[in-house]
């Protein structure tokens, strides 16, 4: 038995409404190229429901974490750069391995602290001060 996908279903969708008349050829959720939008979407759930944050608007570790997982390292956890799991269910339903956590200092912590940025494979930064309990969507060019 052959398994539907989501894709799958996306593209059948597109081509229904094209054929409708509904949506054009060239629509944006299946362009090949990313939407110029600030903040990245997960492709494989909805982030509208996050407040969004300017990265600016976020403690100043919160920027030197971004510039670290921007240049691929060096971290100053071994956790950091793992798989976050996602196990809260907060964050948007993705397969495994699509999030990745990163450690945001907390000054005068004697441990990792509570903040965090966890980062979607789609560009996604989520930050949390909470330690996953809630979480805002960043616009790291801000």
């Amino acid at each position: 038995m052959k398994r539907i996908t989501t894709k799958s279903v996306q593209i059948l969708l597109a081509s229904l409404l094209a054929a409708a008349g509904l949506v054009g050829f060239q629509s944006t959720a299946f362009s090949a190229a990313p939407a110029p939008a600030a903040i990245a979407q997960a492709p494989c759930g909805d982030t509208s429901g996050f407040e969004q944050v300017a990265l600016s608007a976020l403690p100043p570790e919160a920027a030197d974490t971004v510039d670290l997982i921007q240049q691929g390292g060096p971290y100053p956890y071994p956790e950091d750069g793992q798989t976050f799991e996602n196990r809260e269910g907060i964050l948007p339903d993705c397969e495994t391995g699509y999030y990745e956590e990163y450690t945001v200092e907390t000054p005068g912590s004697d441990d990792r602290g509570a903040r965090r940025f966890v980062v979607g494979d789609g560009g996604e930064y989520f930050y949390t001060d909470d330690h996953y309990e809630s979480f805002s969507l960043t616009d790291v060019n801000s």
